[in-house]
């Protein structure tokens, strides 16, 4: 409760999108005021594959604003523990990495962050926000969230969170728009094998994205 309510403090407003802490980026985040609602902790939501034990999801709604996390270990498809966190390509996104997506909406907008360890360091990766949850089939997740359909492909219509590991496997990345996302159509993000608006899908990991129960 008490993460969750300093994280909805937190929420910056500003447009802007930042490609991981080896680029550098990094800035204030304007704080906002008490929320007029008292803040109502959201049971956790369902996984999106056969009931995932190391998943862990929390979400903290008040008034206009709301604080969801997500956080998942990758395992290969069809691994006798079941994870929404699927591997596709273990030398890149090795079986026990460890993912955390968090979203913050108010009225100004959206930020997502990207929080990953285990990962072989010094690679550059690339991360997108996409339609569909995850499956066996790498495919299965979609195509990318935009948020003007069909417009362009781009940082600006789409969520990237593109980021370099560092020398100790992890890696961090935020996205900010002035938008937020449409009611069940953003549902995943994908690891590709490199930055930039393509490459190939090395992981990804099913996530609850999206307006969600306010007080």
């Amino acid at each position: 409760m008490l993460a969750g309510a300093v994280a909805l403090l937190t929420l910056a407003g500003c447009v802007s999108v930042a490609h991981g802490a080896d680029d550098g980026a990094s800035g204030a985040h304007g704080a906002h005021g008490t929320p007029s609602a008292p803040a109502v902790v959201v049971p956790a939501q369902g996984s999106g594959g056969g009931g995932d034990p190391s998943r862990r999801d929390d979400s903290v709604a008040a008034g206009g604003s709301s604080w969801m996390r997500a956080a998942g270990v990758f395992s290969p498809p069809g691994s006798f523990v079941p994870s929404d966190a699927l591997t596709y390509d273990t030398r890149l996104v090795p079986a026990g990495a460890r993912v955390e997506i968090t979203e913050f909406t108010d009225p100004s907008g959206t930020r997502v962050e990207a929080r990953l360890q285990g990962l072989p360091p010094g690679h550059a990766y690339g991360m997108h926000v996409h339609t569909s949850p995850c499956g066996a089939d790498p495919a299965a997740a979609g195509p990318h969230y935009q948020h003007r359909p069909a417009a362009s492909a781009d940082p600006v219509n789409e969520v990237w969170l593109d980021f370099r590991a560092d020398e100790d496997g992890d890696g961090y990345a935020e996205a900010r728009h002035a938008w937020g996302f449409r009611e069940g159509g953003a549902r995943s993000v994908i690891i590709h094998d490199r930055q930039g608006g393509a490459g190939e899908r090395a992981a990804c990991f099913t996530v609850p994205f999206g307006p969600r129960e306010r007080a």
